[in-house]
């Protein structure tokens, strides 16, 4: 994209044009990007025209424009110097949603690098970065050629977004958290994508969340966002896809960042929950798919499970720890993992079947118990958490437990145990449908 001339455009002319329905041109929110970037747009107006986006919507071009702009506002890493493919995993959050830790390793062991820019938990979402920083040591703050070197030796790195990665998104994000235009499924697309895109990837596969845990609390609206990220990704010579996942439970049955970090290494060894490992092996799939080192997504995940069963994932993730300054020996004893020791069950109040779980305030009951944020500017303890005993379907007898609150007094479990209590729905029938963990998947075909 050309540099506008920075007398070209009036900001109040392009917020009018978008609050009238309008749809901009790419040099008109190429220049609003760069403004509000380097600070030549006041915020106030940068606000006026989130919230007209919010009321108005864009179009897939305006789209595809903003995260063209948002992601060449700084720094877009350069991997061609990798032999292979370069793809990645991008989920929209969940509970319980830990499957990046997994991915990476295993893909890298099939012989593609998954370079991976991660985020921190916030609200009742958990964050990539904080459940690896529950290894003792970890570091996910590397600069780029440490970032380039651990891609290079081990095939994975696994990272946070640095200040030269998309700087415009950080300004936009914080406005849009304050000004209640954070829910636009364009401002989101843009969001994701332009860090996501300044990765260097060849291919990404999107992991969109629906159901009670999710942001997205309705399919329609995940389906929107999904198909969105898809074709702004295609428009940019990208190979992409969508998986529609189900997030009305928790995934697995570990909640909070050490307990979870557990629960992979389980994974990687070929065990752990059903529900965690199937979904790893779908979206790896489609990941060596996508990366062309599988030719059919079935083949994918064949390939996926014997890469498991053979030991190489989690001998890589053991590489990629070590390589990025982890403690290995609680690799090797996960017992060794930051870990709360008070125990307090949350028991059932009546006898039944589990018919629906209220995600969102598992979440928020970790988020309570100190393993997640409010804020950015919270921290976190890695050692507490719930452990899941009860899911969707699950019978269940008077007293016995949904969950165990691991933490470290009952005062702080106590508002957690409330939360925790009237968050489970039990019935006398069991549901009638057992929901699908996949929903759909949204490729190049679809449209």
């Amino acid at each position: 994209m050309s540099q506008p001339n920075v007398s070209q455009f009036r900001v109040i002319d392009l917020i009018r044009k978008k609050r009238d329905g309008g749809a901009l041109s790419g040099e008109e929110i190429g220049y609003l990007v760069e403004g509000c970037t380097d600070g030549g747009i006041p915020d106030y107006q940068m606000a006026a025209w989130l919230m007209a986006v919010v009321l108005r919507g864009m179009t897939r071009e305006e789209t595809a424009a903003l995260t063209h702009a948002m992601l060449h506002s700084g720094e877009v890493l350069d991997l061609s110097f990798l032999p292979a493919k370069k793809v990645d995993k991008h989920s929209t959050g969940g509970v319980g949603d830990k499957t990046s830790l997994i991915l990476a390793p295993l893909v890298a062991a099939g012989g593609l690098f998954v370079p991976m820019i991660s985020g921190r938990g916030l609200g009742h979402t958990g964050g990539t970065l904080d459940k690896l920083e529950s290894i003792p040591g970890f570091r996910v703050a590397l600069s780029v050629p440490e970032f380039h070197r651990v891609l290079k030796a081990c095939g994975c790195c696994m990272i946070g977004q640095t200040e030269k990665i998309a700087p415009a998104d950080r300004k936009l994000y914080a406005l849009r958290d304050v000004t209640a235009t954070v829910e636009s499924p364009y401002l989101i697309c843009a969001s994701i994508m332009s860090k996501k895109l300044a990765e260097g990837t060849d291919a990404l596969v999107l992991d969109v969340k629906t159901g009670s845990g999710a942001f997205m609390k309705k399919e329609e609206d995940a389906v929107f966002l999904a198909e969105l990220m898809v074709e702004t990704g295609e428009r940019m010579g990208k190979e992409m896809v969508a998986l529609i996942t189900d997030m009305s439970q928790p995934l697995g049955h570990m909640v909070g960042n050490a307990l979870e970090v557990q629960e992979c290494i389980e994974v990687l060894h070929g065990g752990g929950p059903e529900d965690l490992r199937e979904l790893c092996l779908h979206l790896a799939a489609w990941m060596f798919f996508l990366g062309a080192a599988s030719k059919t997504v079935a083949e994918g995940k064949l390939l996926s499970e014997q890469i498991i069963a053979s030991g190489k994932a989690f001998e890589r993730f053991r590489q990629m720890v070590e390589f990025q300054g982890g403690d290995i020996s609680v690799i090797d004893d996960p017992t060794r993992l930051p870990g709360a020791e008070h125990r307090v069950e949350v028991p059932s109040l009546q006898g039944g079947f589990v018919t629906s779980i209220e995600c969102e305030d598992v979440g928020t009951a970790c988020v309570i118990l100190g393993g997640g944020r409010e804020r950015k500017e919270d921290s976190v303890d890695p050692a507490v958490g719930i452990v899941v005993h009860k899911k969707i379907g699950d019978r269940v007898e008077p007293g016995e437990p949904l969950c165990t609150i691991r933490c470290h007094s009952d005062s702080q479990a106590a508002p957690a145990k409330t939360l925790l209590e009237a968050s489970y729905h039990i019935s006398a029938t069991p549901p009638a449908h057992k929901t699908s963990l996949v929903r759909r998947a949204i490729y190049k075909a679809d449209h």
